[in-house]
């Protein structure tokens, strides 16, 4: 009986002295989207990997500030990949992997495709090592969305919401 005693007591406390701390669900959780949406990648056009942020009471404005460049997320910079040559915004653009970066504004953003990659927000953003820099329209909705999120069409077009703004951004194969 001793035996057993000793045996429940030294399991107890192994897994107790095992016992993970694992923080809670990231605030700003990662997500993904691809078009046209395929489990084949030799299907795929476009995948883009990005953080969520929320507004929280906050206001977009706030958390992207107009005029200066923002990692179109939260966390890592936004990371977008294309596995075919496309039209993005009106610009071709060759097939790879770039970092998405925007600059917000009232009536129009600034989107870039930048050729840093692995990057942490925009702290290191080097305008340099932009790729393409389009211009997309800011169309106003009337329900306002808490998480920023980013959606593709039928026909491939990019759209981003957040509060109670849209942002389109053309896109096509070449």
């Amino acid at each position: 009986m001793k035996k057993i005693l000793i045996l429940v007591m030294l399991v107890l406390s192994c897994v107790d002295s095992n016992a993970q701390n694992f923080k809670g669900l990231d605030v700003s959780p990662m997500d993904a989207l691809s078009y046209p949406m395929s489990y084949k990648t030799s299907d795929k056009v476009v995948k883009i990997i990005y953080s969520r942020p929320q507004l929280k009471g906050r206001t977009v404005e706030s958390l992207a500030k107009n005029g200066e460049v923002w990692r179109m997320g939260a966390n890592e910079a936004t990371e977008i990949r294309f596995y075919k040559d496309v039209v993005f915004g009106g610009k071709k653009v060759e097939a790879g992997t770039y970092s998405l970066f925007a600059i917000p504004g009232e009536k129009e953003w600034t989107i870039i495709l930048n050729n840093d990659i692995d990057v942490w927000g925009a702290y290191s953003y080097n305008e340099e090592k932009d790729v393409v820099r389009v211009q997309a329209e800011v169309s106003k909705n009337e329900e306002s969305i808490e998480p920023f999120t980013m959606v593709f069409d039928h026909k491939m077009n990019l759209y981003l919401a957040w509060g109670n703004e849209i942002i389109t951004i053309p896109m096509s194969e070449q």
